[in-house]
């Protein structure tokens, strides 16, 4: 549980930063309950996704570890397509661009995280 830290903590965070501006956002026509909504589903997918990685360091063969690393990221970009497509298409006329554009960035915030995290993992694990 002590991996995922890096992961909560940036969701906790980003959902302060998020609920404290809602003034501020709806002053730019940016919908909060959007990147609420996405905060929380990145937040999930790359909990699941951490979790493979972390599953696949542990074997001694170093491909597997590729393979979970590309599947997983190929895993979050259709899951996240999936979801945007769902949004735009349930949403009709009150689709925000700009919520799912920030939605975007977040999930580059969340990779970033990802990426950060297992790399220290994968150093300590070889040091």
């Amino acid at each position: 549980m002590k991996k995922f830290y890096p992961i909560i903590i940036t969701f906790l965070i980003l959902t302060l930063l998020i609920n404290t501006s809602t003034n501020f956002l709806i002053g730019y026509n940016i919908n909060y309950e959007v990147l609420n909504a996405a905060n929380l589903f990145l937040l999930s997918i790359s909990i699941f996704s951490m979790s493979l990685q972390l599953k696949a360091m542990d074997n001694k063969n170093p491909n597997v570890f590729i393979r979970s690393v590309m599947s997983s990221m190929l895993l979050k970009m259709f899951c996240s397509m999936i979801v945007i497509g769902l949004y735009v298409y349930s949403s009709g006329n009150n689709f925000n661009k700009k919520g799912v554009f920030i939605s975007l960035f977040l999930y580059l915030i969340y990779l970033s995280v990802e990426v950060f995290t297992l790399i220290k993992l994968n150093n300590k694990k070889n040091a």
